[in-house]
């Protein structure tokens, strides 16, 4: 049987600020008679390189690394060559949708971005079929998040990607050690608080992560462990729940075995309980 995904991505969200900023979240992990439903753990991962978004949401949703993906820097705008959790999910007879950044459609839908044409989307025959994209780094999170709600709930897809991307956008105009970026990760901690156990009732596991971290330069790109540790929650019953090593790379296959796809993609076999 297929469990039904929302994989949330936190961009620019570095793994520290994670665990000493997001309240909700770690008191998931607190918890000393979670519902099996409600469990959660976080595991360390690194982001791979180079530390950049474009490249980053490929490697999440491929699993192909960025110098092996070619889409190597953010200003590469073009379709992915590779198969996705999109593509997979769709061509076996999933339903596909995702509120998130412009970019995630040019990768897997329709490339350049046309706003009027793909801010609102709504075809079967596309990779992400339902999808509500924005492309302003400002767009307040708790709009984006209304977005997939307003996805989940009128399409009920079987994945389901949330992209926000106020944290980075903190990042950027104050850096990584400023009272304002880590204030943006809690308010998206107190936004997800709002949703996660809507979710797992409505039979969805849930994934929470980021492309990459922050610097105090206020970018990021290279090689800091700042700018590569990123956090990796996991709630749901079908997680071990154990600990064990995680890849970005393989997110991807991970998600499509929750979804029991046919694959070829890697994946860590000792986060899930199947």
């Amino acid at each position: 049987m297929s469990n039904k995904v929302i994989l949330v991505v936190l961009d620019g969200l570095n793994y520290q600020v994670a665990q000493t900023c997001m309240g909700y979240l770690n008191g998931l992990l607190e918890q000393r008679h979670p519902q099996p439903s409600m469990r959660a753990t976080l595991y360390p991962i690194q982001c791979e390189l180079p530390s950049l978004s474009r490249p980053l949401y490929e490697c999440i949703l491929t699993g192909v690394r960025p110098v092996e993906s070619g889409i190597t820097n953010n200003d590469i705008v073009r379709l992915s060559n590779h198969d996705s959790i999109f593509s997979l999910a769709k061509s076996q007879g999933k339903v596909t949708a995702a509120a998130a950044y412009h970019w995630v459609s040019e990768l897997y839908n329709c490339a350049p971005f046309n706003p009027v044409r793909d801010r609102f989307t709504n075809d079967e025959s596309l990779n992400i079929q339902h999808g509500c994209f924005y492309h302003w780094d400002d767009y307040p999170d708790e709009a984006l998040f209304l977005d997939a709600e307003h996805l989940r709930q009128t399409h009920q897809p079987d994945f389901l990607l949330i992209h926000p991307m106020n944290i980075d956008d903190m990042g950027h105009k104050h850096g990584l050690d400023s009272y304002q970026y880590r204030n943006s990760a809690r308010h998206a901690d107190i936004i997800l608080s709002n949703y996660i156990e809507q979710w797992i009732s409505d039979g969805y596991q849930v994934i929470v992560t980021s492309d990459h971290g922050m610097n105090n330069d206020l970018s990021h790109g290279g090689i800091l462990p700042e700018e590569r540790e990123v956090p990796l929650f996991v709630i749901g019953d079908k997680f071990t729940h154990q600990e064990c090593h995680a890849e970005q790379t393989d997110l991807c296959g991970t998600i499509c075995q929750l979804l029991n796809l046919d694959h070829s993609k890697s994946y860590t076999q000792e986060l899930l309980a199947l």
